[in-house]
């Protein structure tokens, strides 16, 4: 699937190793932003203790495959039910996530008996890459379709024969399988979330009082943490150069929301391995990607996105504490046909990698009225 030659790795190193830093500011870790002592070790790592090739096997040994669709590549895992006829569900993450978060989760729904769980709630798990990210291609076109919602649809039902399927998602993914959900509500039985959609109107005086505190959260969120959103959303590639030619910028700007968004509790090594991280940076780096992982943010700025309506399919919204909102149910109701509502003990936005067990286990529950039709 992927083949770095040794040249491409010499030159990350080089890179890596000539680092030009800025001037060190008189502030406190993580105060203003990536921590530089904590930089400085992991890209020292990455240029002389970190071996790419044991995880490129990793990934060349996963169940990859490729879809064209409307001409467009499209990569994909699929980790077959243990039992016959098990459930098909799609996997989506989010940003700056990749398919290799979900793997862990995917054995877990595919094999449950592994796990001492009952054979019978396996599912057929299929984990698409999003377009742009890793190794999907991104969309020819900005403005035309299909979004990505569609290109979901036509991998599931046209070329894996899926007529009936279900589907979770997490910050982006929660996204798509919103849209997902609200346009192939014939097809998608139920979806579990991480994350919902506000409703495209609503009533201020209407609000009941959790409601406008969860705004006014998202608010202060967004003044004091949206600054990656914004220049997403914004002016994507005058940020992509940088990001692009430096992978010590790279590292830096997914490192910081690996640490914020996680219930690490400010300690980065207690939810993410250095192999993790330096894996995740080195699959942008490698497939050129990081540039093209900003266009949703951007597209859906700019109105090229179509905004969720409603969604009347049984929906599941799972929170975990230290994920970036917390929606109170009646908000999510005023969207969404919610009919499971957890919260969760722990875990934060990369809960797939974070915690597995918790989530696969609220999967499964959830889904199981939904196995039949």
């Amino acid at each position: 699937m992927i083949a770095v030659t040794d040249g491409e790795l010499d030159e990350l190193r080089s890179r890596l190793r000539h680092t030009r830093w800025p001037t060190p500011w008189p502030t406190g870790a993580w105060e203003a932003g990536t921590d530089p002592g904590e930089l400085r070790r992991l890209v020292t790592c990455w240029a002389s203790g970190y071996d790419w090739r044991v995880h490129e096997a990793t990934i060349n040994a996963l169940p990859s495959h490729v879809a064209d669709i409307d001409g467009t590549p499209v990569h994909y895992l699929r980790f077959d039910g243990e039992q016959p006829g098990a459930l098909p569900i799609v996997l989506t993450n989010g940003w700056p996530s990749s398919f290799l978060e979900l793997i862990t989760l995917a054995r877990r729904l595919a094999t449950p008996s592994r796990y001492g769980g009952d054979a019978a709630d396996a599912f057929t798990v299929i984990i698409p890459s999003l377009p742009g990210f890793a190794f999907s291609a991104q969309r020819p076109s900005l403005a035309q379709p299909p979004q990505t919602q569609e290109i979901w649809h036509r991998l599931m039902y046209d070329e894996l024969g899926f007529a009936r399927y279900v589907a979770h998602g997490s910050d982006l993914g929660a996204g798509i399988t919103s849209r997902l959900a609200e346009a192939h509500p014939e097809s998608v039985a139920a979806i579990h979330l991480m994350a919902v959609a506000g409703p495209p109107a609503y009533d201020a005086d209407s609000l009941a009082p959790e409601e406008q505190e969860y705004l006014d959260s998202i608010a202060r969120w967004s003044a004091e943490e949206g600054g990656y959103q914004h220049q997403q959303s914004t002016r994507p590639l005058t940020l992509s150069y940088g990001l692009s030619d430096s992978p010590t910028g790279l590292l830096a700007w997914i490192v910081e929301k690996y640490r914020a968004w996680s219930d690490c509790d400010g300690d980065l090594s207690s939810r993410f391995s250095d192999d993790f991280l330096l894996t995740q940076a080195s699959l942008y780096w490698f497939t050129g990607t990081i540039s093209t992982s900003f266009r949703p943010y951007y597209e859906y700025a700019q109105g090229l996105t179509r905004r969720v309506q409603r969604v009347e399919v049984p929906t599941a919204l799972a929170l975990f504490p230290a994920d970036l909102a917390q929606p109170p149910r009646s908000w999510a109701e005023r969207t969404y046909n919610i009919t499971r509502y957890t919260r969760m003990p722990r875990g934060g936005h990369f809960a797939a990698h974070e915690e597995p067990e918790l989530l696969a286990h609220d999967l499964t529950e959830f889904f199981r009225p939904h196995r039949n039709p």
